[in-house]
């Protein structure tokens, strides 16, 4: 078959950004349902984790 190639101008047109952003919205949304008393401990650590993984791609 024909393959198609995409341009990649930025790392925003990687797919594997896109989906680590999605990750990242996901993560949050999860995330504050967490007991409050682990905001400064899990819960950051899991959202620091998250929002490193397209920061690293970038």
């Amino acid at each position: 078959g024909k393959e198609e190639r995409m341009v990649i101008k930025s790392y925003r047109d990687l797919v594997v950004w896109q989906k680590s952003m999605e990750l990242v919205t996901t993560v949050y949304t999860i995330t504050k349902e967490f007991p409050k008393e682990e905001l400064y401990a899990l819960t950051s650590q899991i959202r620091r984790s998250a929002v490193s993984v397209p920061g690293n791609i970038a």
